[in-house]
């Protein structure tokens, strides 16, 4: 469930919100920071796929030496609709995962695998860097205390809104144990702030702006 970076590892460090198959966007932002593969490293809050054109190149993604990506609930989606859960299937299409039944054989032999490989991703990666410790998750992180392994549910950390849910109406709090959690699933109009939590899915595959942020080294 838990995956740690060592920050010192890299030159800087980026955090991307939900990509949804819109990897342009990415390139595009990438190519703006002056990214360097051999140097800096980009961490994705989940959601690569679905709803987007570029699904496979998206999920291809998880198999580069700098990229890293906890799993979001669309990953999990695909993964439990090849795994035959029942109803998972269905429940994907309609949340945007018609492109993979539309793939040619080549093209769906390549994205099971790649699905394949994304139920190893991680729920929670936490990332030591020179201003502090930083907590990536999908959707949430349960509870207000925060350690490394502390046993929690993994539903919660992929789908749960009702933490930012709360925020937006002003009854938000502190998580301890680190000093930014930053989180993706819910579409904001624009990055926000509640507390020591950063919610970065800008909707970038309904037409707006893809968030990075950089949490590590200096600004290009």
């Amino acid at each position: 469930m838990y995956q740690k970076i060592n920050g010192a590892d890299y030159r800087r460090i980026f955090v991307v919100g939900d990509i949804h198959g819109c990897l342009n966007k990415l390139d595009e932002k990438l190519l703006s920071v002056d990214f360097d593969e051999s140097k800096d490293l980009l961490i994705s809050v989940g959601d690569l796929i679905d709803r987007g054109s570029q699904n496979v190149e998206c999920l291809d993604l998880i198999t580069q030496p700098w990229f890293r990506a906890v799993r979001g609930n669309h990953e999990q989606m695909a993964i439990d609709a090849l795994d035959g859960k029942y109803g998972m299937a269905e429940c994907w299409v309609a949340n945007g995962g018609m492109w993979f039944f539309c793939l040619d054989p080549d093209q769906k032999l390549l994205a099971t695998s790649l699905i394949n490989q994304a139920a190893a991703l991680p729920l929670v990666i936490e990332v030591t860097t020179d201003s502090g410790k930083y907590v990536v998750a999908h959707a949430d992180y349960p509870g207000n205390e925060y350690y490394y392994g502390k046993p929690v549910s993994e539903e919660l950390v992929i789908w749960n809104r009702d933490r930012v849910g709360d925020a937006m109406d002003g009854l938000g709090a502190e998580i301890t144990g680190a000093k930014q959690f930053i989180f993706g699933h819910t579409p904001m109009s624009k990055p926000s702030q509640f507390k020591n939590q950063f919610y970065i899915d800008t909707g970038a595959v309904f037409g707006r702006e893809l968030t990075v942020i950089q949490i590590q080294g200096e600004q290009a």
